[in-house]
């Protein structure tokens, strides 16, 4: 970690200085292998705890859960500093988004690796109009305000459970984060807080569902 001191009278040419001594000091991707890659199309659930297979639109998913949590485990990762993390989420039903009360949302998701934490974020299916609108966060980190489907790959899905047959009630998120990561073993872990206690039925209520999951192996210097 490098700190920056700053004098009265010399700040710009300090910050001049450290800007270019970090513009010229960029990490450098050495290799990149893909060490664990599967979209289900097999029924393969080897090194899953809690995996259940379901048809979902015709294609093979793990799903579908409400606040349980499932994970990967992986062993004999290749050699590396650094693991990218990407994750495929069918986000389904009444996802409330950032909304809070009335028994109803937030709605989060979240996974990590290990016992870490990587990411936490709410999503919301519900329809977004100029007098009522339920924001989520995804993109960013929960708690940030973007309007519903944000950064969806796929929207027009249709409803796995209360609504059923309906359009638009299933989205589509393809989840991609990078981690510092040295080990020849890994638990991948997701789960959701969601809250739904305005429902006699809270698992049909919103669930989601996993359709892709690829780990790559990074050394990065």
């Amino acid at each position: 970690m490098y700190t920056i001191t700053y004098f009265k009278g010399f700040s710009f040419f300090f910050l001049g200085l450290s800007l270019l001594f970090f513009a010229s000091c960029s990490d450098t991707l050495e290799s990149e292998v893909v060490a664990y890659s599967n979209n289900f199309s097999d029924a393969d659930l080897a090194g899953f705890e809690n995996g259940r297979l379901q048809i979902f639109e015709n294609d093979t998913v793990v799903g579908y859960y409400h606040n349980e949590e499932i994970a990967v485990n992986l062993s004999g990762l290749p050699s590396h500093n650094m693991l990218k993390v990407t994750i495929d989420v069918l986000i389904h039903d009444s996802w409330d988004g950032n909304q809070s009360g009335y028994g109803s949302g937030p709605d989060q998701w979240f996974f990590g690796v290990d016992s870490e934490e990587v990411f936490r974020t709410t999503f919301s299916n519900t329809p977004c109009e100029s007098t009522y609108c339920l924001y989520q966060s995804y993109p960013d980190n929960y708690f940030k305000q973007n309007v519903p489907k944000s950064g969806a790959v796929q929207t027009n899905l249709p409803g796995l459970c209360i609504f059923g047959p309906v359009a638009n009630y299933t989205s589509r998120y393809s989840i991609s984060k990078i981690i510092e990561h040295s080990n020849s073993s890994a638990r991948i872990y997701m789960n959701s807080d969601l809250v739904a206690e305005n429902s006699p039925d809270p698992f049909c209520d919103e669930s989601w569902s996993l359709a892709e999951i690829t780990v790559e192996a990074l050394i990065v210097k």
